[in-house]
């Protein structure tokens, strides 16, 4: 499954393959602090709920890996279920819209983070069309913080739509918008 996403000069070459993300937790979170802007506090609790993520039936992980193994980039997800927190706290603002279907038969995007000094290569748009195309579900869901941001560009290029905006989670200080795509992801730009 590997896929070559280097050209960019001064970096090295990078690809995209199968990880298991528990093995690299800490790399995996200092990738997401940087892109992310995390404090060493807020990685600490996300911890233990990615190790729970990744405990999860169906749950997958793919890496961007340079050419020495150094991890610059991860996605992972999993099968939605309604019983997950992330579920819970977003299906009232699907059923205000009208979509509260798309939290069956969907594979979640938990977590996509690429290290700042990569971002701009195409490692994310990589990361997330490899996981979802091995998804055994008809389509895709994610929440993304709720602004226009190169991220949610990505997303709308891959196919996927606001279904909610304004979605509030607990602790965190800025609304998401829940997304949705049908499955295989556009490869339009």
């Amino acid at each position: 499954m590997a896929s070559d996403l280097g050209g960019v000069p001064h970096l090295p070459a990078v690809t995209v393959e199968p990880v298991d993300l528990t093995d690299r937790l800490d790399e995996a979170l200092m990738v997401q602090a940087l892109a992310f802007g995390l404090t060493h506090a807020e990685v600490e609790v996300r911890r233990p709920i990615v190790r729970r993520h990744l405990g999860q039936a169906g749950a997958r992980s793919l890496a961007a890996l340079t050419d020495t193994g150094r991890l610059v980039g991860f996605v992972y997800g999993m099968p939605n279920d309604r019983a997950h927190w992330w579920s819970t706290v977003v299906e009232p603002y699907l059923r205000a819209t009208g979509s509260e279907t798309w939290l069956d038969d969907a594979f979640v995007i938990t977590e996509l983070h690429v290290h700042p000094r990569f971002q701009g290569r195409g490692l994310g748009r990589g990361l997330i069309t490899a996981i979802t195309d091995g998804a055994a579900e008809p389509r895709s869901i994610l929440s993304a913080i709720d602004i226009e941001s190169p991220a949610r560009g990505l997303y709308r290029s891959l196919g996927y739509q606001d279904l909610a905006r304004r979605v509030h989670f607990p602790s965190a200080p800025r609304p998401y918008a829940v997304m949705g795509a049908p499955l295989p992801l556009s490869r339009g730009n």
